[in-house]
């Protein structure tokens, strides 16, 4: 049976674009994949914490000798790893915010990395200091962005720092398979922006069916 992650960063209702195509796609699944299970993680409505010194400080300490304070300065970030590890499948649905990603991603994305976790760190390496340890895993991502032209060759690839930033989080832990579904002209609506949209609701259509 198959398992999916679905992480929800929009801080906006039934208003998110992001929140209603990553719903009409988790939909389609569950249909086209008949026993797929579906975990759901909110992180745009439901805020998590920031990092802590203690939580560096436990993190980055021999789990073997850890003390009771340490363990409960990282008993989330172990939650949500261990959730992330169990799955085979990850969804991000995410709004491009200020050219990044919205700060309920940000937070997860901080307790999901970890070292000796999710990936392990080998300075003697000259070539290769980052060792993934999430493998063998398929990423989508869902964005919306207000205006248009954030895609690879568009004219304001430069500024995003949303989709390539979670892209480039998830190649660190070993997830290299991912597909970017993008929605744009989200601000200023019109046939742009339908176009787009429904563009993006063909392609999750498709995606349903093997993902």
């Amino acid at each position: 049976m198959k398992k999916i992650l679905a992480v929800q960063g929009s801080p906006r209702g039934e208003r998110s674009h992001s929140r209603r195509l990553l719903d009409h796609f988790l939909e389609a699944l569950t249909a086209e994949q008949h026993g797929a299970e579906i975990t759901h993680r909110e992180v745009g409505r439901v805020s998590l914490p920031a990092v802590t010194e203690g939580w560096v400080a436990a993190a980055f300490h021999d789990p073997l000798t850890r003390s009771s304070t340490m363990q409960a300065d990282l008993a989330l970030s172990d939650e949500l790893v261990d959730e992330l590890l169990a799955t085979d499948r990850l969804v991000i649905a995410a709004p491009m915010y200020n050219f990044g990603v919205p700060s309920g991603v940000k937070a997860w994305i901080d307790q999901i990395v970890r070292i000796g976790r999710t990936f392990d760190f080998t300075p003697e390496d000259p070539t290769s200091q980052y060792k993934p340890r999430v493998l063998g895993k398929r990423g989508l991502i869902i964005t919306t962005r207000g205006d248009r032209g954030y895609g690879p060759d568009g004219v304001n690839a430069h500024l995003n720092h949303a989709d390539t930033h979670l892209r480039d989080v998830l190649g660190l832990i070993g997830i290299t398979d991912v597909e970017v579904i993008a929605v744009e002209n989200d601000e200023f609506g019109g046939m742009a922006f339908e176009d787009s949209y429904q563009a993006a609701q063909r392609r999750l259509a498709q995606l349903a069916m093997d993902f």
